[in-house]
């Protein structure tokens, strides 16, 4: 039994694998696919076990319905519940849905948001924490912590949008929490393709056979590399990139890469 497989998915969440493909759904298509305590906390060991699960190579979360990916928190699940709380498991609930955030940064495998509709609040953020973003024409994006009274710093929104599209824009997207339409999040570097509705689920898996028939090694090892030089100055992350293509060079992939090229095929990478 897959490690995944030993806990079960609580009530609004699904996933299979295939062809090395794992795909999430977020499946509460009547509240625009938001989260529960149940949710939040499967997606965070999720993250963690598919680190050792060799069937998945690439991982896609995406929403159930063609109008919301995730709205965030459910009102009356989570917000009316820690309306009851206390400082100390207010503070034990944030930090779970920063493991979330965590987790999929630390997975050695890319991961894909496949967005179906509105991405806001946690919803946001669990997109914005993917490696690449693949949106329907229609969708939208909202970092809305502060119209509801919270900081716009949560879930590492305010260390990861600076980064993906500048300090001013991203203040401007969280402390306004307006809602950016899906073309222009694509002009600031937010989405990577923005498609039509009836092509994303096409697109997506098309990006993703991709990645998972790559060299995920390496895949990998960017991954982690682009996480560490966030904080890192150009000498350390020099010195860092050297060490880690060294590494890359005595794997198997490199030397199928070659053998490939000489036998003129396509290679067959192994990830290892």
């Amino acid at each position: 039994m897959s490690t995944y497989e030993k806990t079960p998915f609580p009530e609004g969440l699904r996933f299979e694998v295939k062809d090395g493909i794992g795909t999430i759904t977020l499946a509460r298509p009547d509240s625009l696919n938001s989260l529960t305590f149940a949710i939040y906390a499967r997606l965070r060991d999720l993250f963690a076990e598919l680190e050792s699960e060799p069937s998945v190579k690439v991982v896609v979360i995406t929403g159930e319905g063609d109008k919301g990916f995730c709205s965030g928190g459910d009102v009356h699940d989570i917000i009316g519940k820690l309306l009851s709380y206390g400082a100390v498991d207010m503070t034990a609930f944030a930090r779970m849905t920063g493991d979330v955030i965590r987790n999929m940064r630390r997975l050695h495998k890319p991961i894909i948001a496949s967005l179906n509709g509105m991405a806001a609040g946690a919803g946001a953020v669990i997109a914005l924490a993917a490696d690449l973003r693949i949106a329907a024409a229609e969708s939208k994006i909202a970092f809305l912590f502060t119209k509801v009274g919270l900081t716009g710093a949560d879930m590492g929104a305010a260390y990861l949008l600076p980064r993906v599209v500048g300090l001013a824009k991203a203040t401007e997207m969280l402390m306004l929490g307006d809602s950016v339409k899906a073309d222009d999040a694509l002009r600031l570097g937010l989405f990577n393709e923005v498609v039509p509705a009836a092509e994303l689920a096409a697109r997506t898996q098309a990006v993703a056979r991709r990645l998972a028939e790559g060299p995920g090694f390496s895949i990998g090892m960017t991954k982690e590399l682009l996480n560490n030089a966030m904080s890192m100055d150009l000498n350390t992350a020099l010195d860092a990139e050297a060490r880690a293509q060294t590494i890359c060079m005595l794997a198997e992939d490199f030397k199928e890469f070659h053998a490939s090229f000489v036998e003129k095929r396509k290679p067959a990478f192994k990830g290892r």
